[in-house]
């Protein structure tokens, strides 16, 4: 039987005996319906999987005890800072989702001009945990031991200032000619990716004045949840940890 893994933000050592967080505990609990005695691979967010067994469950209620820590070697060595502007429906959840596997470090959701989705105030707020959810589910999934943070919303100009801190800034932009293979090897990445109707020329050529190279993956259009998915693998390949598994 696989083994869950599970996401707490509960601290996590060697030989202690500790309660879930209400949310690990209620999926161990309530949705896995676990058993005292039964093994799960916890982690944190500090790079570390943390094997251990259930020592109380309850519905309200999960203690774990906590074995020997293992580093977990799935973080890439190039660090992908993801622009996504908003979408409506499952779209963003996919995009969140699909970057999480594709090992991106950071997301910061875009407000841009040709967005349909305008978020404020609670719904902002209720709209960033359930991408923050849908982050740490795929990094159970695939095995990662970090979570990507989710920002808040920024606009262009928040979103230029803000990843002026990578090595290499790229904005897609399908009609351009400049490909990723031309581009000199980065430490870390900040990828841009417009709305379902594509950022404005005006939108594009504020990246570009600030230090954004435009770029194209290849000669289709691609929709706004599936372009940072190809960039993020095309990024690994060239730079990151894909092709040369550990």
């Amino acid at each position: 039987m696989r083994i869950p893994r599970i996401y707490t933000d509960s601290p996590l050592g060697e030989g202690v005996t500790t309660d879930l967080d209400d949310n690990a505990a209620q999926h161990v609990g309530r949705v896995l319906r676990m058993q005292p005695g039964q093994e799960l691979l916890l982690f944190n967010g500090d790079g570390k999987d943390y094997p251990a067994t259930i020592a109380e469950s309850g519905k309200k209620r999960v203690a774990v005890s906590v074995g020997t820590p293992v580093d977990n070697p799935t973080e890439s060595s190039l660090s992908i800072v993801l622009g996504q502007s908003l979408s409506k429906g499952d779209r963003m959840d996919y995009a969140v989702q699909k970057a999480v596997e594709m090992g991106v470090t950071q997301i910061v959701p875009l407000t841009t001009e040709r967005c349909d989705v305008k978020l404020k105030g609670d719904r902002e707020e209720k709209r960033l945990r359930h991408w923050q959810s849908v982050a740490i589910s795929a990094a159970e999934q695939c095995g990662r031991a970090r979570v990507p943070d989710i920002l808040p919303v920024m606009t262009i100009d928040q979103w230029l200032e803000h990843s002026r801190e990578c090595n290499l800034r790229l904005v897609l932009h399908h009609r351009t000619e400049q490909s990723l293979s031309s581009m000199t090897p980065p430490a870390s990445v900040a990828l841009m990716v417009g709305p379902e109707g594509g950022l404005t020329a005006d939108e594009i050529a504020m990246a570009e004045q600030s230090g954004f190279h435009p770029v194209a993956l290849g000669p289709r259009v691609l929709r706004t949840e599936t372009a940072p998915v190809a960039a993020i693998a095309l990024c690994q390949w060239l730079w990151g940890d894909y092709g040369n598994p550990t």
